[in-house]
This record gives structure tokens, C-alpha cells and sequence, in this order.
């Protein structure tokens, strides 16, 4: 029954929240009791021109978007309306393109893509993309329906695959989008839309860009539309050229010298919004011939020719790109993910020198000279720029010497008087302590020598602005982690340990730095410091800054709290403290001599973590109960005595399925706990009591996918530490698994099916041998699945070597627990062959023992 709902959507629009929230209910009334009849009285809502346009939007929004379900719901739902529905509302839909009022037109083709994502992959609408050619090529097609077309045209092809059309309907999609590009016939309007609905169908073209004519031609209106008067439809010409470059490199070469020439003049003397586009098509190629530099094939394996069109532009190409980085904005916030010219034009040259390695210094070096000491600001900053940008390109040995004459410069930039200059002065000095400061693979720009006055210059760099204090603390990060494992050259770097943590928390607590990431970033930056300096030599300044960082961490629970600003920077502070905390106890915890000390704070340390749980803050929680593992595992089976006040909070944390993360991280401090126990009295008891919620996390059906694998994983430390007790829980544990492995094969889900994969080999494994000397019975039923199992994730072509040592240990874990039986059950199971399996040496070495 279609039902006439103008009044309900309008009301569902009203500014009454009584008035809306009836309406409201109506709808979903209507939708639950009949969806067939609601779905066609939108459409009709929609295509009805003496609707109010409020109206009309809503119905269109409602159709594309089902307030409340999942798209597999909404495909489902779709699917179960009779035919002679489903072809009234997409005639209704297809004529709402050709309606005056743009709005509907508009939602219209969004509400057509979303149906056709559904029916043109099952073969249930093929006659759509001929339709919309039609409206192209009728000689009296207005201008509105023949953009809404192409509009449609290119949202079919952003929800679908390129393998549901069929080649004649690929040739009608570009057939139709070279009608509207057409200069001579059609509304600026209709061009753009044309060209933006190329881009989306590019995917489709390739037979196309296989058949010489046929590429000519689209190359050709590619390129005369990219000189076409219209700015947005020169920027999107230039969208469809860097996709090209991505997707059809290999063909490139005839058109290369016209191309380079229509990028230079639009990077040089167009609006920004074309030039971004043309450096992006440069882009696309570097990625290209990086991968194919790194690979040397495509995803077939077949050889992918390599036209170096990097290496015989290059004398041209990194002019032109230098000259971009002159063009920075003075009132722009200095962001480097910001898509202004020079940000691009940084982008671009970067990945230029990784594509030609020591090639670019001859061009860029001369650049950097000859402006590092300008009056301009613009020509330092871009000096600073173009150095930092080429860093990972060249060999160590041709930049060694270049970064030593050029570091005392840089260190003088970072008391210029311009904050561009010093900000990216201080990210060109981070990239060059990344990726040049490694004394234990025996290379460094950092010496003996110019080490203090490195420091010094980082040091009075944390007081800076706060946007060049956070990139000051990146830095120092890099600079510490280069001692990492370094042996007598870190010692050069111990004295200033101290003055470096006292810096780095003077400026996580600065009042400034409420605009930035300061706080954050400094605070991971003293876990820098922390994590990779020598135990032996720094013990007694980490064992001295835990009793700071505890009251740093009790300061900041006191804040007095008037605001939302105020509100938020306390909890920024409890998360990095935290973080701080679990760091110092990890480090502390690594040697036996240190480790005594967390002992004596563990119940200080507790107490606060306890407090900072009132705080109600999921990022807050997080960091909480991470550094309790941490503590975990520091204190052993004196962790017993914290269980039953932090019992409460676990079970708070397992019970959250809305945040998920909450919910996975509180799953992984369950196991850290278990394991530290280790043999107490209240091992037993605490697994017991934590088994309840777990098993209801288990089978919730609100439970986010991700929270699995570390669920799973839980249970081989508490199915390990329980033994017999835990057989009661062994048949619904293994029944969830055995729903989960169904997951692990979707295509989509490649690297989650692997972490799944694991989870589950390591529950079993922890099962099997918690029950191997009390009550090995237990397991039998279930020795034939997880065979199965095995042998089927065995005979994979292609496997994560993690999933194959899982896989592995579970088998040892049956044969250890089977005993002289397991050569027969393995034979009977696995009767392809041990031969066809790629680990079958290893399988051999269980069957031995």
C-alpha cells in the first residue's frame, strides 16, 4: 500500500523535537510493517516535482540510507521486494534525473548507484547503463538530466567492481562520458561532470587502453579538456591524468613529452587547485617506477617494463618542483599533510629522489645553497625544505658528507626570526637524525663534536612556538633511538639524559600547548629517551624518574576542572603519563637489579591507576590498563593482593562493546594478569571469576570482529593456567572458534583472517596443554576439527609465517597429548600426503618424538 508521507518527512524536519520525534516513529513504523510499499512511496515522494524540495531530499536520503541498518541488511531487504516494485521504483528514479530541481537530481543518482551496487553485480539490472546512454545521445536531452547522468554514471562506477560490467556496457559508459565532454554541445556543467565521471570509470577502460586507437582517443579529450577555460574542469582533467599514470603506465610513453608540457605550464602559471593535480600525476609516476624499482613485476608476476620517465625528466622536472616550494602560505598553519603547492611540490620531490637515488643532489643541492642564507624567509624555509625532502633518497655515503658540512648551518636556522624557517628547519633535522643517525650499523652524522651543540639547540627548541616545540620533541625521539643498541657511543649521549627528560616534561605541561600535539608528542618523546637508553648506564635516572612521573601523574588527577579545555588536557595528561609510567616499568622491569624498585612503588603505582579510572575516559582507560599489565608482569604473584578492587574495572572494561578498543585492551591485560600470577593461591580463583564476563564478551552478538583474536589468545594463558577446571567452558569456547574460522576466508578480510587464525591455534594449544596431565579426555572429541583445521590452513598456497608456526605448535600440542597414537590419527586425516605440504619436515620431526 504506497502511502502519501510528505507531512511525516516534513516533520521529521521540524524544529519541535516532540513534532520530529513522532515522525520519526512513523516512518520507521511504516518501513518495519511494509518495506516494499515504503521504499516506492519514497520513490515517489522524490520523483513528484509538486513536492517541497525538504521534502524530496529526505525521501532520497532515507532510500540511499536506512536509518539504523547495516548495508548487508539494507542488500537483503532490497533483494526480498517483488520485481514489479523494484522496476517501478527504478523507473521512478531514472525519470527524477531529468527533474528541474537539482537537489533531487542529485540524490536521485546517489539512490541509483546504491541500488545498482546491489542488482549489477547479481546480473539484476542490465539494461541501466544503456538507459543512461540514452539520455546522452537523444538530441533533445536538457543540460540537468544530462549531468545527472553522467553524475550517476560516475557513482555506478565508485560502488562497483570493474568485473560486473561486461565490455559493451564499459563502451557505453565512455561512449556517454565523451558525449558530455564534448566542448561543441554541452554546458560547462555537463563537461564537468563528464570529466569527473571519466575519472570514476577509468578502472573499467582496461581493453580499452589496450586497443591503440581507442587510448589515443581518450588521451586526447583527457588532454584538451585539461586546457579547457573552466578551472574545476581543468582540475579534474588533471584528477583523471594522475590516475592514468597509476593505472595505465606502462602505455604512457607516446604521450609523455605533450604531458610533461601540460603539467610544467599548469604547475607554473595555473590556479593551485589545477597545479596540485598536475604534481600529482608526477607523483603517480614516481609510485609506479618505485615499485617497479623495488618489485620489478606486476601483481601477475609478468615483467613490467621500466620507462624511467623520472630519470629523463629530471633536469626539468626537479626545477620546476624547487620552484614550488618558494610558494608557501605566511598565515597557513604549517602542517605538512596540508595540500597547498609547496606541501605537493615537497610530496613530489621526496619520492623523486627515491626514484633516482643520488641523481637529484647535482639539482638540488646548488638550490639549497644558494638560498639557505637569503634575506627572505620564503627561500630559507624552502632551502630547509628541499633538504629534508631528499634525504631518503640518495646512499648514505654521497649525503654523510653533505649533512656534516650543512648541520652547524641548520642549527643556526633554528634561531631564525621567521617560525616557518624553524619549523621546518626542526622537521628537516628529525629526517636527518631518522635516517642518518645509526651508530650500531656504524654510520652517524652525530659525532663526539657537534653532539652538545645538537642538544643544546633541541633543548632551547622545546620553549619555541608550540608548533616547532612538537616537531623539536619528533627529533629528539630519532636522536635517542639512534643510540639504540649502540655500545660505547651511547654513552656520549647519557649526561644529557637528564636535562633532556626535564625539558621534554616542561613541555608536555606548557599552558600553550593546548592548540598543538605538544603535550602528547613530548610525552612520547621522554618514552623515547626511556626506551632506548642504556639500562646500565641510565638505572638510577629512570629508578629517579618514576617517583616524578607518579606525581606528575597525582597533579594532573587534581587539576581543577572548569572547562571542556580544561577537561580534555587532563585527560591528554593521564593518557601520556600512563604511557610514560608502563614505559619506565617495562625498562626498570628488564634487569633483576632495577626491578626491585617498582616492587616498593607497585602499591602507589595501583592506588593511582585506581584514581584514574574515575576520570570516565575511554583514551584515559586505555592507558591505564596497558601500564597495569605492565605492572602485571613487573611484580609477579605480589600482583594478587590489587584483584579484588581491580576486578570491578575489568569487568566494566569487557562489558564495553561500544568501544571496542576499550574492550580488546582490557582482553589483553586479562591474559598479562594471568600469566603473572603464575601457580598463587588466587590464580584459580581470579580465572574462575573472569571466565563469567569473558564468556558473555563471547557470545555477544554486539562484539566488534577485532576484539576476537586477542579474546581468543586470553584464553590459551587462562585455559593454560586453569588445567582441568577450565572444562566446563570447552565446549562453547571451541564452538565460538569453530564460527569464527568462517571469517578467516573472506577476501576482504586477508590480514584479520590471519590474526583470527592464530587466536584460535593458540586457544587450542593452551587448552590442549592445560588438560594433557589431569584430564587429557577432555579434548578428544575436537582432535578431529582441529586436524582439519590444521591440514587445511597447512595446504594454503600463500600463509602468514606466523599462522604457520601456530599452526605448527597446535599440531605438537595434539601429538604431545595423543602420544604413540597420533602417526595413525595423522595419517587417516591427512590423506593427500605429507609431501604436498611446504612444513612437512617440521610435521616429520613431531612424528618422531
Amino acid at each position: 500500500m504506497v502511502m502519501d508521507i510528505t507531512q511525516f518527512l516534513l516533520a521529521a524536519q521540524s524544529a519541535d523535537a516532540r513534532i520530529r520525534t513522532e515522525a520519526e516513529a512513523n516512518l520507521r513504523q511504516f518501513q518495519d510493517q511494509n518495506v516494499s510499499s515504503f521504499y516506492l512511496s519514497l520513490s515517489l515522494e522524490l520523483a513528484n516535482n509538486e513536492k517541497p524540495t525538504e521534502s524530496r531530499t529526505l525521501a532520497g536520503i532515507m532510500l540511499k540510507n536506512s536509518p539504523g541498518t547495516k548495508k548487508k541488511h539494507i542488500a537483503q531487504q532490497w533483494m526480498n521486494i517483488d520485481f514489479l516494485t523494484k522496476f517501478q521504483i527504478k523507473s521512478l528514479l531514472l525519470r527524477t534525473l531529468g527533474s528541474p530541481v537539482s537537489e533531487a537530481r542529485r540524490i536521485s543518482a546517489q539512490v541509483i548507484a546504491k541500488i545498482a551496487s546491489i542488482d549489477i553485480p547479481r546480473k539484476r539490472w542490465t539494461d541501466l547503463i544503456g538507459s543512461l546512454l540514452k539520455n546522452m545521445i537523444r538530441p533533445d536531452s536538457p543540460a540537468g538530466l544530462k549531468q545527472s547522468t553522467l553524475a550517476t554514471l560516475g557513482y555506478v562506477c565508485e560502488e562497483i567492481s570493474h568485473q560486473d560490467l561486461r565490455q559493451d556496457e564499459v563502451n557505453h559508459v565512455l561512449i556517454a562520458v565523451f558525449q558530455g565532454m564534448n566542448l561543441a554541445e554541452n554546458s560547462p556543467e555537463v563537461r564537468l561532470a563528464a570529466t569527473r565521471a571519466l575519472c570514476n570509470a577509468l578502472e573499467f577502460a582496461q581493453t580499452n587502453f589496450k586497443n591503440e586507437m581507442e587510448r589515443n582517443y581518450i588521451m586526447t579529450m583527457v588532454c584538451e579538456t585539461a586546457l579547457s577555460k573552466e578551472v574545476e574542469i581543468r582540475q579534474a582533467a588533471f584528477e583523471c591524468l594522475a590516475s592514468i599514470a597509476s593505472r595505465y603506465y606502462v602505455v604512457l610513453e607516446p604521450y609523455m613529452q605533450a604531458l610533461f608540457e601540460l603539467t610544467s605550464n599548469a604547475v607554473k602559471g595555473d590556479e593551485e587547485a589545477v597545479a596540485l593535480q598536475a604534481i600529482a600525476f608526477w607523483s603517480s609516476i614516481c609510485d609506479e617506477e618505485i615499485e617497479l624499482q623495488e618489485f620489478g613485476s606486476g601483481e601477475s608476476g609478468d615483467s613490467v617494463p621500466h620507462s624511467r620517465f623520472i630519470e629523463k625528466a629530471l633536469t626539468s622536472l626537479v626545477p620546476m618542483l624547487l620552484e614550488t616550494l618558494l610558494k608557501q602560505e605566511e598565515n597557513l598553519d604549517q602542517d605538512h599533510n596540508i595540500g597547498n603547492i609547496a606541501m605537493a611540490g615537497r610530496t613530489c620531490l621526496k619520492l623523486v629522489a627515491r626514484t633516482v637515488g643520488d641523481a637529484i643532489l647535482p639539482l638540488v643541492m646548488p638550490f639549497v645553497e644558494a638560498n639557505i642564507a637569503k634575506q627572505d624567509w620564503h627561500c630559507r624555509e624552502a632551502a630547509a625544505f628541499a633538504f629534508g625532502s631528499i634525504i631518503e633518497g640518495p646512499t648514505i655515503e654521497q649525503l654523510s658528507g653533505l649533512v656534516h658540512a650543512g648541520l652547524d648551518f641548520l642549527l643556526t636556522l633554528m634561531k631564525d626570526e621567521n617560525n616557518h624557517v624553524k619549523y621546518t628547519t626542526a622537521w628537516t633535522l628529525s629526517c636527518i637524525f631518522e635516517l642518518l643517525h645509526h651508530p650500531a650499523r656504524g654510520f652517524s652524522v652525530i659525532s663526539a663534536d657537534n653532539l652538545p651543540g645538537v642538544v643544546r639547540v633541541l633543548l632551547e627548541g622545546t620553549t619555541d612556538a608550540p608548533n616547532v616545540a612538537e616537531k623539536v620533541c619528533c627529533a629528539i625521539s630519532h636522536l635517542c633511538q639512534g643510540y639504540e643498541e649502540a655500545g660505547t657511543s651511547s654513552s656520549l649521549f647519557t649526561p644529557y639524559v637528564p636535562a633532556i627528560i626535564e625539558c621534554l616534561l616542561s613541555a608536555a605541561s606548557r599552558p600553550d600547548g593546548n592548540d598543538s600535539r605538544l603535550r602528547s608528542i613530548a610525552c612520547e618523546s621522554v618514552n623515547a629517551v626511556v626506551r632506548y637508553s642504556n639500562i646500565v648506564e641510565t638505572s638510577q635516572i629512570i629508578v629517579q624518574l618514576l617517583p616524578v612521573i607518579m606525581d606528575k601523574l597525582n597533579e594532573t588527577l587534581e587539576l581543577q576542572i572548569v572547562s571542556s579545555d580544561d577537561k580534555e588536557k587532563q585527560e591528554d595528561l593521564l593518557a601520556s603519563f600512563c604511557g610514560v609510567l608502563q614505559v619506565i616499568m617495562q625498562k626498570l622491569s628488564s634487569v633483576e637489579e632495577t626491578k626491585r624498585s617498582i616492587l616498593e612503588a607497585a602499591d602507589c603505582i595501583m592506588l593511582l591507576f585506581l584514581k584514574v579510572f574515575a576520570c570516565r575516559s575511554s583514551t584515559v582507560y586505555e592507558g591505564a590498563m596497558l601500564a597495569i599489565g605492565t605492572l602485571a608482569y613487573a611484580t609477579g604473584s605480589h600482583f594478587e593482593k590489587y584483584l579484588p578492587e581491580l576486578y570491578k574495572y575489568l569487568k566494566m572494561g569487557l562489558q564495553n562493546f561500544e568501544e571496542y578498543q576499550v574492550c580488546a585492551i582490557t582482553i589483553g591485560v586479562v591474559g598479562d594478569i594471568c600469566r603473572a600470577l603464575d601457580d598463587t593461591a588466587l590464580q584459580y580463583e581470579y580465572c574462575a571469576a573472569i571466565m563469567s564476563p569473558l564468556m558473555t564478551v563471547l557470545s555477544s552478538e554486539a562484539l566488534h570482529r577485532s576484539v576476537k583474536p586477542p579474546l581468543f589468545s586470553a584464553f590459551d594463558d587462562i585455559a593454560l593456567e586453569m588445567g582441568e577446571h577450565f572444562e566446563k567452558y570447552t565446549p562453547c569456547v571451541v564452538y565460538m572458534m569453530q564460527e569464527a574460522v568462517r571469517l578467516c576466508y573472506a577476501d576482504e578480510l586477508l590480514e584479520y583472517g590471519n590474526q583470527l587464525k592464530c587466536s584460535i591455534f593458540k586457544a587450542f594449544s593452551g587448552m590442549l596443554q592445560g588438560f594433557k596431565n589431569s584430564k587429557p579426555q577432555v579434548m578428544m572429541p575436537y582432535f578431529q576439527y582441529i586436524l582439519q583445521f590444521i591440514l587445511f590452513v597447512l595446504r594454503e598456497t600463500h600463509r602468514d609465517d606466523s599462522v604457520t608456526n601456530a599452526a605448527v605448535t597446535a599440531l605438537a600440542d595434539v601429538a604431545d597429548v595423543v602420544g604413540p597414537n597420533f602417526c595413525r590419527l595423522w595419517t587417516m586425516h591427512n590423506n593427500s600426503g605429507q609431501r604436498q605440504l611446504a612444513v612437512s619436515k617440521r610435521i616429520r620431526r613431531i612424528m618422531e618424538t
